[in-house]
């Protein structure tokens, strides 16, 4: 059940065999199956535990009182929709599903018990709480500072690796389930804007779409040309002093 996050928290440091277990052993507790475009959590809920995404695609978003909305942040499988969100007595931004999405619901009291049984897996946790934190940063730099090429091109880039990062691409292929309105209202430009952007990554022989595909045809061009370098993904095993000694 735990398999994305465990893959995901390995570009830390190295999981114990326990450390595996007893993720596994929180994320089968109590499953929910939700379908696509539809709520995980309401802002001004009451958070009643800790999701993590087994399978498909959600996002974070914020909507004005005029309907206006902006997507904050994707979460793709393994990822926590906020880790200490238990201490909130009320949302202040939604979760909504993208595809058709399982989460594992964790409670707050059996992720303290986790963190305090197993001191690696804490520091893993910490780890994921900093890269969301970093990407959040980032996004807010495509907004402010990029233009429309480099804030697509840019979210392009960053979605393919961090799929490719928990074994979820084939070759320069990768699932991409957004509308053009969903991307629309995540790098802050109108639908006509990123349908004509779109128009200029494929006319430069950088990608290609097709149905829920994108093929990224020379990642490495496509990088140079948009500004992109992952290194506040942190996939490089910063952690690997806490690598546990296992065969």
């Amino acid at each position: 059940m735990a398999e994305f996050l465990i893959r995901k928290l390995e570009h830390f440091t190295s999981l114990s065999l326990e450390d595996k277990q007893a993720l596994e052993l929180a994320a089968r507790q109590r499953t929910k199956r939700i379908r696509s475009r539809d709520d995980i959590i309401h802002e001004g809920d009451v958070p009643q535990s800790i999701n993590l995404v087994l399978d498909g695609w959600a996002c974070r978003y914020k909507t004005l009182e005029d309907g206006r909305r902006q997507i904050i942040a994707y979460l793709l499988p393994g990822d926590l929709c906020d880790l200490h969100v238990s201490v909130l007595r009320e949302m202040d931004h939604s979760i909504g599903t993208i595809t058709a999405v399982t989460v594992a619901e964790i409670s707050g009291e059996s992720m303290r018990t986790l963190t305090a049984g197993h001191a690696r897996l804490a520091q893993a946790l910490c780890w994921e709480s900093l890269v969301a934190a970093a990407i959040q940063r980032e996004w807010t730099v495509n907004i402010g500072q990029r233009t429309a090429f480099e804030r697509l091109g840019h979210l392009l880039c960053e979605l393919f690796v961090r799929l490719r990062s928990l074994g979820l691409t084939n070759g320069p292929t990768c699932e991409l389930p957004l509308t053009q309105a969903e991307i629309a209202d995540t790098i802050g430009l109108s639908v006509v804007h990123v349908n004509r952007t779109l128009q200029e990554l494929r006319s430069a022989g950088l990608i290609s779409l097709r149905g829920r595909e994108l093929t990224i045809h020379k990642l490495e061009g496509l990088q140079r040309a948009v500004q992109f370098n992952a290194n506040y993904l942190h996939l490089d095993r910063e952690g690997r002093h806490l690598d546990a000694n296992e065969p």
